[in-house]
C-alpha cells in the first residue's frame, strides 16, 4: 500500500509514509471487510459511512505539513484511523465523530490497535468544531461541507492550516486553507468525493 499507493502517487513527507506503514489499517475496518483494508478504494464501516481511501488520508496528513508539537482537530473521526495517523504526526489529537456508536468503535480500534495514547474521541457535531481545546495548529475534516465551517475557520490559530472537501453533495474539491497574520490563502490540492458533513455548519438535510 504505502509503495503502490501512496510513495508512487507522490506523497513525499516520510514520517507521514512511516506512520502508514506502522498502523495497522485492518484494525479500522470492520470484519467482515478487512480483506478490502488495503485497497486503493474507501470502504464502508457502518452507519452510511467509510474509510477513506489511504491515499487521500495520506494526503491530507501531507498537506498539513505537522512537524510533531502540534495540536489538531480531526473532524469525522469514522472507525479512528485518520486520528491513529495524525496521533503519530502530531502532539495531541481531537476528533469528533457525530454517530455516537460510531465514536465508541473508533476508541475500541484505536486502542486495539495500540496508537491512542495521544487522541481524544469525542460525540459531536464536527462542523461546531471543538472549541475546549482550540486554538488548533491543523484542522483535517474528513467529510464534504458546502463551504469552510466558520466554526472551524475561528478554531484555527494564526498561523495555522486547514484540509477539508468543499463543494456539493456529488463531488467537491479538496483544499488547503491557511491562516497567516489575520490573512487567508486557499489553493484546491485534488477532486474528491466524500460522504457529506453533517451538522448545524455543514449539511442539515
Amino acid at each position: 500500500m504505502v509503495e503502490r499507493q501512496l510513495r508512487r502517487r507522490s506523497i513525499r513527507d516520510e514520517c507521514v509514509l512511516q506512520a502508514a506503514l506502522e498502523i495497522p489499517r485492518e484494525e479500522f475496518v470492520p470484519i467482515e471487510s478487512r480483506v478490502l483494508s488495503y485497497r486503493d478504494d474507501p470502504v464502508p464501516i457502518g452507519f452510511g459511512q467509510t474509510i477513506s481511501q489511504p491515499y487521500i488520508t495520506a494526503l491530507m496528513a501531507e498537506c498539513l505539513e505537522l512537524r510533531g508539537s502540534e495540536t489538531v482537530l480531526d473532524v469525522g473521526a469514522g472507525s479512528g484511523y485518520s486520528a491513529a495517523l495524525l496521533g503519530a504526526l502530531a502532539a495531541r489529537v481531537f476528533a469528533i465523530e457525530l454517530i455516537p456508536a460510531l465514536a465508541a468503535q473508533a476508541r475500541k480500534n484505536l486502542e486495539r490497535a495500540g496508537c491512542g495514547g495521544n487522541v481524544v474521541i469525542i460525540a459531536g457535531d464536527g462542523s461546531l468544531g471543538y472549541p475546549q481545546f482550540a486554538p488548533y495548529d491543523a484542522i483535517s475534516v474528513a467529510a464534504g461541507a458546502p463551504d469552510v465551517p466558520p466554526a472551524l475557520f475561528e478554531q484555527l490559530r494564526d498561523p495555522g492550516r486547514l484540509v477539508i472537501p468543499v463543494g456539493p453533495m456529488a463531488d467537491q474539491e479538496l483544499r488547503v486553507v491557511s491562516k497567516r497574520d489575520g490573512q487567508i490563502e486557499s489553493r484546491v490540492v485534488t477532486l474528491c468525493r466524500f460522504v457529506p458533513l453533517r451538522g448545524m455548519q455543514g449539511w442539515q438535510s
